[in-house]
Order: C-alpha cells, then sequence, then structure tokens
C-alpha cells in the first residue's frame, strides 16, 4: 500500500561535525532519520514542515467529487481493490486538495472504518445522501454497483447545474458590461460634452438635462453606489443563509420568474425524480428516501412539499396519491409514479421521468439563450444608444437654429 509522502525539515550534524539543516520528503518522521543516518547525518531535530497559511489550492468541486466517484466505480467492477482503487485514483488527480481528501479516507478504510463511516468524516465534499447510499451498498455486499448508481446520479446531477448556470450566466454577464459601460460613459464621457454645452447659451432638452444629472451624480456619489451594491449583495447572500423564512420568500417567488421560473422548475422535478430513483433501487425504504430527496431538492417550497409527501406515504397513502395532494408535482409525473407502484419497477419509471425532465431543461435552455439575445441586444441599444441620443440632441438642435 503506498504512503503518503510529506515534507519533514531538519537539523543535525554532518560526519565532520558541522551544523547542517534541509528538507526531505518521506513518509514519516523515522524514514527521514534513518535516510539522513545512511547519509551520514546525525539529526538533532525532525519535524514536519508546517503547510503556509494561503497554499494556494484549488478547491474540490463536485464536478470532481462526480469524476472521483466514476473512476473509483470503474476500479472496482475492473475487479481491482478498494483501497489499491483509492491509491489509483488518488494518483491519478489533478488536485492535490483532492488527493489529500482521497488518501486520508483510503487510511481511513485500511484502519477498519467502513468507507461509509470514513466519507462522513468528510460532509463538504460528501453530502448524507452520497454515504447513506454508500452505507447501502455496502450492507448489501454490492458496493462496486452502487457507485457505479451513484456516479451516475453525480453525473446527472453536475450536468443540470450546468445548465442552469448556463441559462443564467450569459444574461447577467451581458447585462453587468452594459450596466459598466454606462457608468463608465456617465462618468467620463458625458461631462466632456457638459463642457461644450454650457458654451450654447440655449435652453438643453429636457433628456438631456436627465442625462447630466445622472452623470453629475453619478461623478459625486459612485463610490457610495459601489459599496451600496456590495453591501446589498452581502447581506442578501447572508440573510438567504441564515433566514429559514427568507430562503422559502427568495425560492417561493423565483419559481415565478417569466422563462427562467419554468427552467427551475423542470430542474427541480427532474432532481426529485433522480434522487428517488437512485435511492428506492438503493433498497433504502421509500419514507427514508424521501428525507434524503427532501435534502437534495434545492428549493424550500418542494422541501416542504417532500417532507409532506413522506409524511402522508407514513400514514399509508400511495406515493402518487401523496405527491397529488400538494399540487406542487406535474401530471406526468404522477402517471409515471402511479404505473410505476401498480408494476413494481417504480425506480425504473422515476429514471425515465427524470430523462425526460432533463431533456425539456436542456431544451429550454436552448430556447432561452435564443430568445434572450434580441432582448440583450435591445437592453444594451436603450441603455448605450439613449445616452449618446441624448447627448447629440443638442447638437441636432443647434445645427436646425443654424
Amino acid at each position: 500500500m503506498a504512503t503518503t509522502a510529506q515534507v519533514y525539515t531538519y537539523k543535525g550534524k554532518d560526519k565532520r561535525g558541522k551544523p547542517i539543516q534541509g528538507e526531505l520528503k518521506a513518509s514519516s518522521a523515522v524514514m527521514v532519520k534513518a535516510q539522513l543516518r545512511k547519509q551520514g547525518i546525525a539529526a538533532s531535530r525532525v519535524k514536519k514542515k508546517a503547510k503556509p497559511l494561503f497554499t494556494g489550492q484549488k478547491p474540490v468541486k463536485p464536478q470532481d467529487i462526480a469524476i472521483f466517484t466514476r473512476q473509483l466505480a470503474t476500479m472496482m467492477k475492473a475487479g481491482v481493490p478498494l483501497v489499491q482503487s483509492f491509491d489509483l485514483v488518488g494518483e491519478g488527480a489533478d488536485k492535490e486538495s483532492l488527493r489529500e481528501i482521497i488518501y486520508t479516507i483510503r487510511d481511513d478504510v485500511s484502519s477498519g472504518i467502513s468507507l461509509e463511516g470514513a466519507l462522513r468524516k468528510h460532509p463538504k465534499h460528501f453530502d448524507d445522501l452520497f454515504c447513506s447510499l454508500v452505507g447501502a451498498g455496502e450492507q448489501a455486499g454490492a458496493l462496486e454497483t452502487m457507485l457505479d448508481r451513484i456516479a451516475t446520479y453525480k453525473e446527472k446531477t453536475e450536468s443540470l447545474k450546468a445548465k442552469i448556470k448556463k441559462a443564467l450566466t450569459y444574461p447577467i454577464a451581458v447585462v453587468l458590461v452594459a450596466v459598466i459601460v454606462t457608468g463608465i460613459l456617465l462618468v467620463k464621457v458625458v461631462p466632456v460634452f457638459a463642457e461644450t454645452f454650457s458654451n450654447f447659451g440655449a435652453d438643453l432638452p429636457a433628456f438631456t438635462l436627465f442625462v447630466l444629472g445622472l452623470s453629475n451624480t453619478a461623478q459625486e456619489w459612485w463610490f457610495i453606489w459601489i459599496i451600496s451594491l456590495v453591501a446589498f449583495f452581502l447581506i442578501f447572500r447572508e440573510a438567504k443563509r441564515r433566514s429559514t423564512k427568507f430562503d422559502a420568500f427568495i425560492d417561493k417567488y423565483i419559481l415565478k420568474v417569466p422563462v427562467v421560473g419554468n427552467i427551475l422548475y423542470q430542474a427541480i422535478i427532474a432532481r426529485f425524480a433522480r434522487t428517488l430513483s437512485t435511492t428506492f433501487a438503493a433498497g433504502v425504504p421509500l419514507v427514508d428516501a424521501l428525507t434524503s430527496v427532501a435534502g437534495a431538492a434545492g428549493n424550500a417550497v418542494y422541501r416542504e412539499a417532500i417532507y409532506k409527501v413522506r409524511d402522508d406515504v407514513t400514514t399509508g397513502i400511495q406515493l402518487h396519491q401523496a405527491l397529488k395532494t400538494t399540487n406542487k408535482f406535474p401530471v406526468m409525473l404522477l402517471q409515471m409514479t402511479s404505473i410505476g407502484e401498480e408494476s413494481g419497477a417504480l425506480d425504473d419509471m422515476l429514471e425515465k421521468s427524470a430523462v425526460f425532465y432533463e431533456e425539456a431543461v436542456d431544451n429550454a435552455v436552448d430556447n432561452l439563450t435564443t430568445l434572450l439575445e434580441p432582448m440583450i441586444m435591445a437592453v444594451l441599444g436603450v441603455l448605450v444608444g439613449g445616452l449618446l441620443i441624448a447627448m447629440y440632441l443638442p447638437i441636432f438642435k443647434l445645427g436646425a437654429v443654424i
């Protein structure tokens, strides 16, 4: 079994008795001393090198965990032992931070801790649903099959998140650029025209006066505006994180936003179907599966709806009936769930529903991009073109008088 090598610093004396110090990379302090003895160095102090405060390591993202899970599942399906699989996957990891996590889990598993227990030591990267599914696979003696299902689930989930980001990032980025360009024009360009207009000796158009007023305000208060925007963003983020009521309020009304709300709705339904299919296929009891699904809902409104479904199912109501009473789930999902319950193939029907809604999200994102392009051009035209028109109106008026 490979052991993680670490950097150690040492101090001592060489063969001639001269003081010497340096660094060595080894698996333990004992190995460092052994290497130094071979070199004729009598070590007086050996200690692990302290890690710098800012390491510059890239953070581990959910997509990295999805790739790690797929690689581990592939290794195990090929018959590679679990501990050796960790070694092989760790050696191929691009990020040092991910490699450290993999080797830490490997060491825990080697010491006799279950894989579920080793993963639960890293809740930031492996949530309760992930760990529970791994635990179910270990108990059933089908860990490699379960890891394959988890890998598929993570890949689909991350793909869905990427599509949502694609739908929102482009318009937000363009609007931000438009706002920045408008701010630069108000602060740097409009004042030049204002000096010219001051020599006209004639009344300026109302629109031009309005833009000049905006320019004066921007020049005097631009720093306050930026601080206010940053403060608003930080306060909004903290309020959404700390206040469940505020979080539920935002999640409720974001679903009503035209076009974007429909994409988020379909993404939530796809995530619900995919998660419930994976957990149910793993042999997790339906009530426990619904608890895990609620935690992975990603929206406070649907989280509460799924908890209600769980409570109804606990009392003996069929799943499709419990879903129907919430008035939050589409008819197609209800029908597929009903068919799955009657045929005993609920996990298959839910997986097919997940595929359908994932494709619907993909198509909606493509349509949104096509729809937003002319709207974005219109916004840019109003902002930038409006400023230019306001600046040239007095010039046109002067030309007409001449």
